[in-house]
């Protein structure tokens, strides 16, 4: 059976484009540079997850809509014990997302455009989108070097507006789906994935974002 190989940058070059701990909304700081072709490869997983000299490049997908009172409500799930990453299990989630491997960034032109096409893979691979998509951007970065899951990952977050609340899992370990209005998710961040909590604070608690 052939080893999985996932997208990887160095550590080191990530921190010369500029070290920050927890979120940033400095997008243009690091993307495109993150995504150069002499920056990113692909590295055996089992060792990228052990090794901290590389960060994997992981796409962090929330999906918003408006509710009938034009609140800001985002789809949360709780991990289930059958994903992957078993250090997150059983805990809140706003993001979906996950490793690209080199599967599934097959049909990119080069290794610029691996992240991307790999992001769309993961993306049709997590979830059913059963509702018009009315812009995506990406609105930050999640580095977290203060945990051992995050010492060997970075975020890319990126935030998908959608006409309706019709997202839906493709798997049967990602539970108790919804859509849920922003103050309410603000309310306890208790029992959320770091990421989660991380995004929630730094773009919604206080913020305007539109």
């Amino acid at each position: 059976m052939r080893e999985e190989k996932v997208l990887v940058v160095p550590t080191d070059y990530f921190r010369k484009l500029g070290y920050f701990q927890g979120f940033t909304q400095e997008t243009k700081r690091y993307i495109p540079d993150l995504l150069e072709e002499s920056a990113v490869g692909f590295l055996r997983r089992a060792e990228a997850e052990r090794d901290p000299s590389w960060k994997q490049l992981i796409p962090y997908m929330i999906f918003r809509c408006k509710n009938a009172a034009g609140e800001d409500c985002l789809f949360r799930y709780t991990r289930g014990k059958g994903m992957g990453e078993g250090r997150l299990h059983l805990k809140h989630s706003i993001g979906v997302g996950g490793h690209l491997s080199e599967e599934d960034c097959q049909g990119a032109a080069n290794k610029t455009e691996a992240y991307t096409v790999g992001m769309l893979r993961e993306r049709m691979e997590e979830v059913r989108i059963e509702t018009e998509i009315l812009g995506e951007r990406i609105v930050g970065l999640i580095n977290d070097d203060e945990t051992e899951v995050g010492q060997v990952h970075l975020g890319v977050v990126h935030l998908i507006d959608v006409a309706e609340p019709n997202v839906f899992p493709n798997e049967k370990d990602v539970l108790e789906t919804g859509f849920y209005p922003v103050k309410e998710l603000l309310r306890n961040l208790d029992g959320y994935e770091t990421w989660s909590s991380i995004t929630l604070e730094a773009l919604w608690k206080g913020a305007d974002l539109r």
